[in-house]
Order: structure tokens, then C-alpha cells, then sequence
């Protein structure tokens, strides 16, 4: 029965493609909206190197647009788009974490003309053209955001790397005091974590000490060669279903349909190929770094929190199969374009 728990609390196993239509609209309305020279900035051509870029720290040298740069109805065309691929839950994290970048300033004693912290400096950049017939692809980017997708033929194919951060993870003063963005991901790691026996425990926590940063960080290619932690089949069928509610928290970071048909895949895989990690303290207190990992053959999902005395989170859901779309997409655009 608690094998169920996948198709039955999640809903998915829907298996037409995942239609990218309404995605090709919002795209090219926002397109139609830019200046001949915003266009230049924000459009490539989608077999350059550019598209590989993954990036979730403050820069100025991101390419494309930023949304300084756009008037009222451009930035509400690029949420628009979005809305498109993010849930709407998400789409709000992605706004508060811009706005957690105003605390930071205010935090550091920046000046008012200091841009180091700054919520307009997210980029859209579009790869390709939008089209029902095309291979294309966009990534909005800034500071603990990074979200790359791709589309063939009207079918979503990759909506990963998807990074979300949060600094601080726990608004300590001022207006938005006791704002947590990503409060989610961690209640529901610790009551994974809290809920195991003794000896699930033993196999999960493989170290006192967190890592400093994601394992993956911002490489081309996530690998993490030797998986470890507690297998799936190793947990109780409570704690089974707990670790999968805690999977689909972070993939549907993404649309339902979208979400559903990655969930399929990492069923297909094979449930018991599944492992769930823990390194560093047990205990949810600042000062206390800890992190934990998720990882299959399809998917590795990370959290950390070791920054800032413990107060800084960085996220991550990596597609090992598609991230920046996969091997076969670029191969599907050379072929139409031979």
C-alpha cells in the first residue's frame, strides 16, 4: 500500500506530453513588448555556450534583461511567463526572496546607490525562438534564483537546474521580522529526520560536520558519484511515505504537469534506488549547520545551511537526465537546423 503513496498523494502518471503552448505565448508577448535593442540583450541563439551559465550569486555580468530595465508591462509579461512553468507558491518565493535582498542591504549598511544587493537584478534571457515547432529555451537568474528551461516541439522538457536560496533563511529583525522563505523545506526535513528509529538514524547521518556549500554547486553536470545516506527500502513504510512528501515539496517547485511527469520518472526508476542523507547538527537552532541531500538515478535534490551562523539556505533540484534540456535536445536542434 505505502507504495501507492506516489500515485495516490501526488496524482500524477499522466502520460500525454507535457504541452509547452501557453508557455510559447507568454515568451513571445513578452518579446513583442521589448525594444529592438532590449531584444538584442535578451535574445541568443540556442546552441551557445551561454545557455550552460548557472549562476545563484550576486553578478552584474549576467546576459540578458534585467528587470531594472523593464517598464511595468514588460515585468508583469516576464511573472506572466513564469506563472507559466512555476507553481504559484513558488512564484511567490521567487518574489520574497527578491525582496530579502533590501534586507541584506539593509543588514550590511549599504548605500542607497550600492547595487551589490539589489531585487532588480534578475535576468531573463531566451534561447531560440518561441515557436510550437522550435527547440528553444529561457533561464531567469539573479541572486539565490536560477531556474533554466526547455522546450521541444511544444513539450516542456527540462525546468532544471532549479535553484531557490534564502539569506537570511530567518528574518531576525526589522519589518519583515521572522520571515522565512523556505520554511517549508526545512520543517519537513527535520520531521523526516526527527521521525527515524535509532538505527535509520545510524545510516542517514553521515557526518558530524556539513558541507560549506551544495555538493553539485554550479557545475555543468550535477554528479554526486557515490550515493549514501538510508535507502528507500531501508526506511519504515511511514518514514517511506514522509521522504516521498519531501520529494514532491521540491518538484512541484514546478506546474503540476510538469511536476507529475518528473514524479514518473522517478518512479520508474525505481523507489528503492532512492537515498535520503544528513550531515552536520541535529538540532534546528542558529549557529547549528546541517544539510541534507535527496538522490535516484533521475534526480539529486540538496539543502544547505552552514552560511551566516547558520541562517542562509541555499537549494537545489537537479535533472540528471535533462538539466539544461539534455544531450538529445541539443542533438534534436542540430538536426532541424542541418
Amino acid at each position: 500500500m505505502y507504495r501507492s503513496f506516489l500515485l495516490v498523494a501526488i496524482g500524477l502518471l499522466f502520460l500525454t506530453p507535457i504541452h509547452a503552448q501557453e508557455m510559447v505565448s507568454k515568451a513571445n508577448a513578452f518579446i513583442h513588448l521589448l525594444s529592438k535593442e532590449q531584444q538584442a540583450q535578451t535574445l541568443y541563439p540556442f546552441d551557445t555556450g551561454e545557455r550552460y551559465h548557472f549562476s545563484y550569486v550576486p553578478r552584474d555580468d549576467r546576459k540578458g534583461i534585467s528587470v531594472n530595465e523593464l517598464n511595468a508591462a514588460q515585468r508583469k509579461a516576464l511573472f506572466a511567463l513564469l506563472s507559466t512553468t512555476l507553481s504559484g507558491e513558488t512564484v511567490k518565493k521567487v518574489n520574497d526572496i527578491m525582496q530579502l535582498d533590501l534586507v541584506l542591504k539593509e543588514l550590511e549598511h549599504r548605500q542607497e546607490s550600492d547595487h551589490y544587493r539589489d531585487p532588480g537584478k534578475y535576468f531573463l534571457t531566451i534561447f531560440g525562438v518561441p515557436a510550437a515547432h522550435t527547440v528553444w529555451g529561457w533561464r531567469f537568474e539573479g541572486h539565490h534564483v536560477a531556474f533554466n528551461f526547455s522546450a521541444d516541439k511544444n513539450e516542456l522538457v527540462a525546468g532544471t537546474p532549479g535553484f531557490l536560496g534564502a539569506n537570511p533563511a530567518i528574518v531576525l529583525e526589522g519589518p519583515q521580522k521572522d520571515k522565512q522563505v523556505l520554511k517549508a523545506e526545512t520543517e519537513q526535513g527535520f520531521a523526516l529526520l526527527r521521525s527515524l528509529s535509532p538505527e535509520e538514524i545510524q545510516k542517514t547521518v553521515i557526518a558530524t560536520t556539513a558541507p560549506a556549500e551544495i555538493i553539485t554547486g554550479a557545475s555543468r553536470q550535477a554528479m554526486i558519484a557515490h550515493p549514501n545516506g538510508i535507502r528507500y527500502g531501508e526506511l519504515s513504510p511511514a518514514h517511506q511515505q514522509l521522504l516521498l512528501g519531501l520529494i514532491s515539496l521540491y518538484v512541484h517547485r514546478f506546474t503540476k504537469l510538469f511536476a507529475d511527469n518528473m514524479l514518473k520518472d522517478i518512479q520508474q526508476a525505481g523507489l528503492d534506488s532512492l537515498y535520503f542523507t544528513w550531515a552536520g547538527s541535529q538540532e534546528h537552532a542558529l549557529g547549528k549547520p546541517y544539510y541534507y541531500r535527496i538522490q535516484g538515478p533521475t534526480l539529486i535534490i540538496e539543502y544547505d545551511n552552514t552560511q551566516n551562523n547558520a541562517n542562509h539556505i541555499h537549494t537545489v533540484v537537479r535533472d540528471l537526465k535533462n538539466d539544461f534540456g539534455g544531450d538529445l535536445l541539443l542533438e534534436h536542434y542540430k538536426a532541424a537546423h542541418e
